[in-house]
């Protein structure tokens, strides 16, 4: 290796790792991380939760713990490095994928630093949202090993990587099983889009040889097969396609909505889409049809829901870059590379100052917990965001983050009871709540207020504690 290329190879080192400290600072609690964490502690001593445990409406049902790895190793974590373990499993997650991104284009990062540059502000700006201790966040990581694999044969004959993929596919299905489909998912696409020889204009296909054909059909049926060893089996093959089917969670549940261009930071996706076309169309070399079915497939799912822009991303990250011509190193290369990377770091030593110890509080403060267990309701009604919060401080809830749990038995209720929507009244007296937990800028909260049923026992910031009279 030439030594300027050494030296350069340094900065972009030390640039993505300053990168991930900086992304690590901006970690943000859920509401969905309390339940994670408190299920990860019970199976850590009981094992593998399959019924619920911490509802009162639905305890004793069957759950789908799709989850349940990320839970146990999240709680494994916790008890390492305590407080600090949502900021290691971010560090862990931003670092690996980027690893795994920029790894194999190492070499292209060389090839115009102000294209690679401009490609990884795409990634802090499209990763933004989901810097939390989710299991999503590891589960990207399984998503780029199977699209390098994938994409290490398409070009290399003889590539073994592939094999390690329905491994993958299994670790997947324990650790996030309703995205571990698309193991298999991207075999069957590279297996249909290298199946055709053309070329149209700038448009160009080319057929796979029969030994890549038989390696990626075996590989994807190995993957299925794969996603059937879990604590669930059979179950969490169809997982994915049975809750992609409730229309009700989806659509009322923020990270399934569409992308809009209603919505201002939606343009970030957009601008995203629009930077990849102009590579493909731009660039000297004709577009590959493979690449092509690649960016039509994500840019799709981006479009459907918010929660797969990440997916556009990672995918075209193993794509793009050879797609970008060669360009000479620009003076101050090196002194605008180090200056991001001060940037970076200074930040986030600055917001790590601000911000630790962590804070393990979104809506519920410690008052209204305390009110709360010492009342000790037996049937409480909770607003669906308080859910993980309740459960962590071991209080039975009538909802939670789990939708894809509720979704049979009473999500459609809360859902028209919050609202005040359809026949409220008889889902009041069908589950006989002796405590509400609401949010006062909801209609339900506007019901209880003006009804002398109801007793209000605690009102703090935007959240009202009401007690049902004897």
């Amino acid at each position: 290796m030439k030594k300027s290329n050494r030296k350069l190879s340094y900065l972009w080192i030390v640039l993505i790792l300053g990168l991930v400290v900086f992304m690590t600072s901006l970690f943000r609690v859920d509401p969905d991380y309390f339940w994670h964490i408190k299920a990860g502690e019970y199976m850590i001593h009981h094992g593998v939760l399959k019924k619920d445990i911490f509802s009162w409406f639905v305890a004793g049902k069957y759950w789908m713990s799709h989850e349940w790895l990320f839970e146990v190793f999240l709680a494994f974590l916790k008890n390492i490095f305590h407080s600090f373990h949502p900021l290691v499993y971010c560090f862990l997650g931003m670092g690996g994928l980027l690893f795994l991104l920029f790894y194999p284009n190492r070499e292209s990062l060389d090839k115009n630093i102000p294209y690679s540059l401009i490609y990884l502000l795409f990634f802090f700006l499209l990763f933004l949202g989901f810097i939390q201790a989710r299991p999503h966040l590891i589960s990207f990581s399984f998503l780029a090993l199977t699209i390098w694999f994938c994409y290490d044969l398409y070009q290399k004959e003889d590539s073994k990587k592939i094999y390690f993929l329905p491994f993958i596919a299994m670790l997947w299905a324990n650790y996030h099983g309703g995205s571990s489909n698309l193991s298999y998912l991207f075999c069957f696409l590279f297996l249909i889009g290298g199946s055709f020889s053309f070329q149209f204009k700038k448009m160009e296909a080319k057929k796979m040889s029969k030994k890549k054909q038989k390696k990626f059909f075996l590989i994807m049926i190995l993957c299925m097969i794969a996603i059937c060893i879990n604590v669930h089996g059979f179950k969490m093959f169809l997982y994915p396609y049975q809750n992609m089917a409730d229309t009700t969670m989806i659509q009322n549940i923020s990270e399934w909505q569409s992308t809009s261009l209603n919505e201002w930071y939606h343009y970030v996706y957009y601008a995203f889409l629009l930077f990849m076309i102009f590579t493909l169309l731009l660039s000297d070399r004709k577009i590959q049809f493979m690449d092509f079915i690649l960016l039509g497939v994500t840019t799709y799912l981006g479009l459907k829901s918010i929660r797969f822009w990440p997916y556009t991303y990672i995918v075209m990250s193993y794509v793009i870059f050879s797609y970008v011509s060669k360009r000479k190193v620009d003076v101050g290369t090196d002194f605008s590379m180090i200056l991001l990377s001060f940037l970076a770091f200074g930040v986030a030593g600055y917001r790590f100052y601000q911000n630790i110890p962590i804070s393990y509080e979104l809506d519920l403060k410690p008052s209204i917990i305390q009110q709360i267990k010492e009342e000790q309701p037996k049937r409480l009604f909770n607003m669906y965001g308080y859910g993980g919060e309740l459960i962590y401080h071991d209080i039975p809830v009538f909802i939670d983050g789990r939708a894809d749990l509720y979704g049979k038995y009473n999500y459609k209720d809360y859902l028209n009871l919050s609202m005040l929507q359809g026949d409220y009244v008889s889902i009041i007296d069908k589950y006989n709540f002796d405590y509400y937990l609401v949010d006062e800028d909801y209609p339900i909260a506007y019901y209880l207020k003006y009804h002398d049923e109801f007793e209000e026992i605690y009102h703090g910031s935007n959240i009202v504690f009401y007690k049902k009279n004897s």
